[in-house]
């Protein structure tokens, strides 16, 4: 059982290690100041406890999230919601910001400085056309790749936080930003948004199911434990990597001009390799990353290309590659500041969302809930995350007030008591319905 769950947690930490788990901790670091602790905890507990219960219960039901989510709220929402959430995984964020880190993080410091943006068109070209011909015929060597590569930049990166804690452990942190003064907690439970992980988490329990399924069990107990030691093999993982790297960020020195340019994780991890390890460690750095990303970049290419196949099948495989793998392109020449400004709008309906649908299907597989209760809670969670947003983006100040009367409001949780209670109506609806069981053959 352990050693299953361990072969599938490292695939697993292969799959989800990408851009945003290496760029969004010391950027947290370096921005929460002297609130680092508050911070880093909200952080995880969005991008690592929410992500590592998303597979979990994702992967309990081996028929995956659509079928759950078509039961309980409505086919037409689940087609609507799983296509939502494929194109941010894929081609409109998560795609196009792996190419991004890829280069700024491993590519753009070798560079001059007037070369970084005529840089980032050939490498995104180069990376993109590579990419797209893995895609059109996936094998194993992504697996491999992903296998051997990943530990070992995991293990880089572990003996870049621990030698960097020894140097710059004793400095001060810089002034904490205007949100994280504010709210420590809910600023760091926001940025665990961008990580994606819960959201791929979705997508992801499909392929933990199939992993899982080739490694063979024995009884439903066997696998249902397996399952548990993954989740924590994969959660204890990347939290002791987030709050590294946070720490080597909240204490590494960063100028004020790159204060002011956007993200400044990037700025820590490349100038904290080469400070530690000496100038030559940025060459091994691109190439690691950038073969790190690159599995990430060709593996959700072929993920979202057999989804939509899958679910529009009018259109081949091949097609859907090619769109998504030119969309990917276009939008990684924005840049990754720009990709991650216009991202958190779009993370911060979706997460709501996601985090509701997890939580009711959880609290289902024990107690019979109301199907229109459900699809209440579910509406409820929807309509607060767009007016947050809306009102936010279109300065819309009866709502922004409305929103912010909420209880956790400030802890940027203004849906959470609302969905508690849809929940609970839940138990005393009629129509109730408990979740379906599986059985092994459903393996």
């Amino acid at each position: 059982m352990v050693k299953k769950g361990a072969l599938t947690g490292l695939l697993l930490f292969g799959i989800f290690f990408g851009a945003g788990n290496l760029i969004f901790p010391p950027a947290l670091g370096v921005l929460s100041g002297q609130h680092f602790w508050p911070a880093i905890a909200g952080f995880v507990l969005s991008g690592v406890g929410l992500a590592v219960l998303t597979l979990i219960i994702g992967t309990l039901n081996p028929k995956g999230y659509r079928q759950e989510i078509s039961q309980k709220i409505a086919p037409w929402f689940a087609i609507v919601y799983l296509l939502a959430l494929y194109l941010s995984i894929g081609p409109f964020f998560a795609i196009p910001r792996t190419a991004t880190t890829a280069y700024e993080v491993g590519i753009a410091p070798i560079l001059p400085a007037g070369l970084t943006a005529v840089g980032l068109l050939a490498f995104t070209v180069l990376y993109f056309a590579a990419a797209y011909f893995i895609s059109l015929n996936p094998s194993k060597i992504l697996d491999r790749i992903g296998r051997i590569l990943t530990p070992i930049f995991a293990l880089l990166i572990i003996l870049l936080v621990l030698l960097g804690a020894l140097k710059y452990g004793s400095a001060a942190p810089q002034q904490a930003s205007e949100a994280y003064a504010a709210s420590a907690f809910g600023q760091g439970f926001l940025e665990g948004y961008n990580t994606l992980d819960a959201l791929a988490s979705v997508a992801f329990s499909v392929i933990a199911v199939a992993t899982l399924k080739q490694l063979g069990f024995a009884n439903k107990k066997e696998y249902v434990s397996t399952i548990w030691v993954v989740g924590l093999m994969v959660a204890l993982g990347f939290s002791a990597m987030y709050i590294g790297l946070g720490f080597l960020g909240n204490h590494f020195p960063v100028p004020a001009e790159v204060m002011a340019k956007g993200n400044p994780g990037v700025y820590v991890l490349s100038q904290a390799t080469q400070a530690i390890f000496g100038p030559t460690a940025q060459i091994f750095l691109a190439v690691m990353v950038t073969v790190t990303c690159f599995t990430t970049t060709a593996g959700l290419i072929v993920s979202t290309a057999e989804f939509f196949n899958k679910t529009f099948p009018n259109i081949s495989y091949r097609a859907y590659a090619t769109v998504f793998t030119l969309i990917g392109f276009a939008v990684a020449n924005l840049g990754l500041s720009a990709i991650i400004q216009y991202s958190l709008p779009v993370l911060q309906i979706l997460y709501p969302m996601t985090i509701a649908i997890v939580v009711i299907v959880m609290v289902n597989k024990f107690l019979p809930l109301s199907k229109l209760g459900m699809q209440l809670t579910l509406a409820a969670v929807a309509l607060i995350a767009f007016a947050s947003i809306l009102g936010r983006q279109f300065h819309l100040k009866m709502v922004m007030d409305a929103v912010d009367a909420l209880p956790f409001a400030q802890a940027s949780l203004p849906w959470l008591l609302p969905a508690v209670l849809g929940i609970v109506l839940s138990l005393f609806l009629p129509g109730k319905q408990k979740s379906d069981s599986f059985e092994m053959e459903d393996l």
